[in-house]
């Protein structure tokens, strides 16, 4: 169960008597779009409008197109939580809860690349287009030795136009790729799993202890897993925090 609800905890997660909530549009699994209204839908748009439920104020979504921009929304506070995957170079800079939901980041190539396997794809000469800022770009950014990344705020739209070897990805937005453009294809399996977690700033205590017990309640109540069946999305639910 989530710590007691107290005028800190009030105070640290909504300073300015509303909850600023980083929305990233770019993450298919989390946040989905209406077609006609354009307003966001999806599972972080569940938890923000539970918390701020809970804290007796209101919502404000901060709709932002990228994984980069909705960490600095977070790093700066001009946002008071956000949906981010877990990252050391993000942890050093903003907090993070347990991750509530595990996703997958897998590549595509072109549909005539001898590339078969992910291991395929860490050699000289190969170029991978991710979004700029995104929970894969750091962490081949990290683990990668021979290929070489290429940032864009659009990573598919570069891929085709500039002819690179590959895209990273996550999975559901994958694949949506390759079913749309049949100069791609999938490659099989994953290459790293990503955890998804709430964060806000640095130096909010008592926000942070109520946000850590919020997610394992979500979690466990099976608030999570209700939000992922709502949106008709494929996710796991993250084991409880150790």
């Amino acid at each position: 169960m989530t710590t007691a609800l107290s005028d800190d905890v009030v105070n640290s997660l909504a300073p300015a008597g509303k909850l600023r909530a980083a929305i990233n549009i770019a993450n298919p699994v989390l946040v989905q779009r209406n077609t006609v209204t354009g307003s966001p839908s999806g599972m972080t748009v569940d938890l923000a409008q539970e918390l701020a439920r809970r804290l007796g104020v209101t919502l404000e979504q901060v709709v932002i197109d990228g994984a980069g921009k909705s960490f600095d929304a977070v790093k700066t506070a001009s946002c008071d939580i956000g949906f981010l995957a877990v990252e050391p170079a993000r942890a050093a800079e903003i907090d993070f809860t347990a991750p509530y939901v595990i996703i997958e980041g897998v590549y595509a190539v072109r549909a005539d690349s001898g590339l078969t396997g992910n291991e395929d794809v860490d050699r000289a000469g190969v170029r991978i287009a991710v979004n700029k800022g995104a929970a894969y770009d750091l962490f081949l950014t990290r683990s990668l030795k021979h290929a070489t990344l290429v940032r864009a705020e659009e990573s598919f739209d570069m891929f085709l136009r500039e002819g690179l070897e590959a895209v990273a990805g996550v999975k559901q937005g994958v694949v949506r790729f390759v079913e749309t453009a049949p100069v791609a294809r999938l490659l099989p399996g994953r290459f790293m799993e990503i955890q998804q977690a709430m964060c806000l700033p640095k130096g909010r205590d008592a926000g942070a202890a109520y946000l850590r017990g919020f997610v394992e309640e979500m979690k466990m109540s099976g608030f999570v897993s209700a939000a992922i069946t709502r949106a008709g999305q494929e996710a796991t639910v993250a084991p409880p925090a150790q």
